[in-house]
Parts: structure tokens; sequence; C-alpha cells
């Protein structure tokens, strides 16, 4: 057996602390024409660079005070810094979203995603991190616009055309779900034009798929197997596996050019009023089910005058989505986008009827005339938010008074004219509508009987 000697020893320590050192060599990549290279691994090598993680934080200040503050006064709070409360807290949430143009930095997502949030930052896939400012954010299709600052020349998404998406073809989601960075997962279409009802409304026109959606996913793209947008996720039901939605890529190009031009989607109407079908009214016309809206009335040079809506007609269908009742007549109409005509389906008498309409943007000057004839009232903007110019002495708000600030509607705070008519158009086939009113300083709430 051989001897080692104090020189081999040396020799060895040396060839072993070399081969130690020396780089690991990196393992070879696929060769472009490798079975591995599959079209799901091409499509995400492709897009992966475009998706960013998005951290959305919002400042809480919370209500708590500090014995030292009740001892010594508003204000000493040692060991916070100036300005800093004990009860101020930070909520971060998660979220996905897709460049989709490089040039200027401009990314889609959700509105639910940065939503009321103080500051939202993106994280690329090469690791660089900027912050990013809301261009603009639309709740009601659930989309926003964000700009990263002090970046170009960005990697971007290709924009597909959601109209020809078929049930059953395959589909990528990447995403940021539990905050596990670019996570992919694929599945397939399993349907379309699909509605989701929430508290937030109505949501329409969506593509189901199976493809794993999790918290965190929101605002990240749906792509096809070639790595073309078709979709932003938003949506997963909690009662089922398996079962996630999207935003269509036309719906939402078209919110993202109306944010981006006026700063936000313009309301549409077809321009009639209606009323909920209820038991008695169904009975009468001899429906198996209170369902849809009554109109009660066209107006003049409208969408409904002009596609031969009558009063009478009860409508039962927007775009094959179930029209239950005036509320979810609004909300659906909310989730339309201008330019586009809508299938509605009608009970006439015996008859049920399939009628094209293409609504009509809702303006301000238009909300505001109709809000006039509705309610009784013309109120003009003020300091001190939406002030009372004039009511009606025989309609439902006589008893309000001239110069009567109009500070809320169902319950939502109203700050300014542009905030009414939005509450407006909401509420405008309510049969009863709760006011807050400000009158000499004080406040109080009125209801409109309609």
């Amino acid at each position: 057996m051989p001897t080692l000697t104090a020189q081999s020893v040396r020799g060895f320590l040396f060839l072993f602390c070399l081969l130690t050192l020396l780089p690991a060599a990196s393992p070879a990549a696929p060769a472009s024409d490798s079975p591995r290279m599959t079209p799901v691994v091409r499509a995400v090598k492709s897009v992966a660079p475009a998706v960013v993680n998005i951290t959305s934080t919002h400042i809480i200040e919370g209500q708590r005070v500090s014995p030292l503050e009740r001892f010594f006064g508003p204000g000493f709070s040692p060991g916070f810094p100036p300005g800093a409360r004990p009860g101020r807290q930070k909520r971060v949430s998660l979220g996905s979203g897709v460049i989709v143009d490089g040039q200027k930095g401009l990314v889609l997502t959700n509105a639910h995603v940065i939503a009321g949030s103080d500051e939202v930052m993106v994280h690329l896939l090469d690791g660089r991190e900027f912050s990013a400012t809301v261009k603009g954010a639309e709740p009601d299709f659930d989309i926003a616009v964000l700009e990263i600052k002090g970046a170009r020349d960005l990697p971007t998404v290709r924009l597909g055309d959601s109209a020809d998406i078929m049930p059953g073809e395959t589909v990528i989601a990447i995403g940021n779900p539990f905050g596990f960075n670019h996570t992919v997962t694929t599945g397939v279409v399993s349907a379309l034009g699909r509605t989701i009802r929430n508290d937030s409304g109505v949501f329409t026109d969506l593509i189901q798929t199976d493809a794993a959606i999790n918290p965190g996913n929101s605002g990240g793209p749906l792509l096809d197997i070639e790595g073309v947008l078709i979709g932003i996720n938003t949506a997963v039901d909690a009662r089922a596996e398996g079962i996630g939605f999207a935003i269509p890529i036309n719906k939402a190009r078209r919110v993202m050019a109306d944010l981006m031009g006026q700063g936000r989607v313009a309301p549409l109407w077809l321009g009639l009023m209606a009323d909920d079908v209820d038991s008695r009214m169904a009975m009468a016309l001899g429906l198996r089910e209170a369902r849809g809206v009554l109109v009660g009335a066209v107006f003049e040079g409208t969408p409904a005058a002009r596609a031969g809506i009558a009063p009478g007609d009860i409508i039962e269908s927007i775009n094959a989505t179930p029209v239950r009742d005036r509320r979810d007549y609004i909300n659906v109409l909310r989730n339309q986008t201008g330019g586009e005509s809508l299938r509605l389906s009608l009970r006439r008498g015996e008859k049920t009827l399939a009628l094209d309409v293409t609504p009509t943007p809702f303006d301000d000057a238009t909300a505001q005339t109709f809000m006039e004839r509705r309610w009784g009232i013309s109120v003009q903007e003020s300091a001190q938010g939406p002030v009372i110019r004039s009511v009606r002495r025989d309609g439902p708000a006589a008893f309000l008074r001239k110069g009567d600030v109009i500070a809320g509607v169902g319950g939502v705070r109203i700050k300014n004219m542009a905030e009414l008519l939005q509450a407006f158009r909401k509420e405008r086939l309510a049969g009863q509508v709760l006011l807050q009113v400000v009158r000499d300083g004080r406040g109080y709430y009125a209801r409109l009987v309609l």
C-alpha cells in the first residue's frame, strides 16, 4: 500500500481546492427542435418577461391613542417617527399585470388589485423594480392601467383578438398566486360569454377557463398557445375547483382606450324607463316567474325608440345575460362598452322577440336633464358640493329647498356634480332613493319615493 508524502498531500489539496473554485457548468438548454420545447414552453419564454408582479400598499390610519398621549396630550408618542401614530398600519396586497406598451411603460391589470393604494410597485422577471402611477381605473369592468415610472423599451406582450376564441383551445395563465412569482398554469377555454355577479355589480362576456387561477393571479395574462394575450384574469369561483374567469382582451382594450383618452369609460343608456316585474304583475301577464323589467316609457330619439322597443315590453335578457330586476338591468348596461350592438330578448304579449340595439353615451348633460325630470330637482356646482337651484313643487323632492346641499346618495358620499350624476345614473330607475342633505350646516336624511 503506497504511503502518502507531505508533497502528495499538498498536491491533492491544491487540486481539490482548484476543482471546488471552478464555476459549475451551466446545464445545456434544450435544442430548439427538442420535444421538450413544446408550444407552451415557447409561449412562456416569449411572454414571461412582460408579466409583472404588483405590490399595492395602502396606509391605514388607526384610531388607537397611546396612554402617553392621553396623559401628555395629542402628538406625544416617543419612539415613533414625527407624524407617525401608534395605530398606523400598512396593508399590502399582491397581484399581477402585463406590459401592453413597452415604449410608454403601460401595464394592464385589475382595478381591485390597486384599489385604495397609496403606493404601487411593479416587479419584473429580471429582478428590476419600479414605482408605478395609476393612469386610470374602472371598477365596473375591473380594469386598471398603470404607467411604470422611469422605464422605457420594456418587453411587451402581443395583443390578440378575443372574438375568435374557441371553447376547448389551450390557454396559459401567468401570475403571482400567493406571492409565488411568475407561476405558470395551463388549461382550456371552458366556455365563453359567462356572467358573474357580486356585491360590486355584474360582469358580463367573461372567458371561463379551468387553468388554475388563485389569489395573486388577478390582473395577469391569459394567453393562447401562440403566446398572444386574449384575456386579463380577474376572478375565481370559490365554490368549485377549475373555474376561473378572464376579461376578453377586446373589451379590456376598449376600456383602456377610454381611460387613457378621457379618464373614464362613458356610461351608456338605451333611453327608457322600466319597473320590476313583481309577483302580481307576473300572474296578470301569465309569466311563470317574476323576473325581468317592464318598459314603462321610451324617450323619443333614443336607441330604444329606434330599435322599436315599446311600453309594455318586458326585457328578459341582454346579450344572453338574464335581467332579473331594475338594478340588474342597470348593472348589466354598466358593464358594456360603447359602439357595440346589444341583443335584447323581449316578451311582448305572447311573443318573444329579439331586437338589436346600440346604446348611446349617457353624458352629463343628458343625465342632468333626466334627473330634473325624474327627481324634480335642478342642481348646480358649489364650493360646498352640489347645491339645489330649484325644486319642482309637484315632484318627489318637493320637501327640499333651494340652497340645500346633496352630500350623499344611497349611502355613497357625494362631493361634486360629477359624482352626483354618476350616482343618479346608478339609481335612475330605483323606486326609492335615500339622500343625505345638508341645510344651514346641519345634515339629515331624506327619502325620495318615485
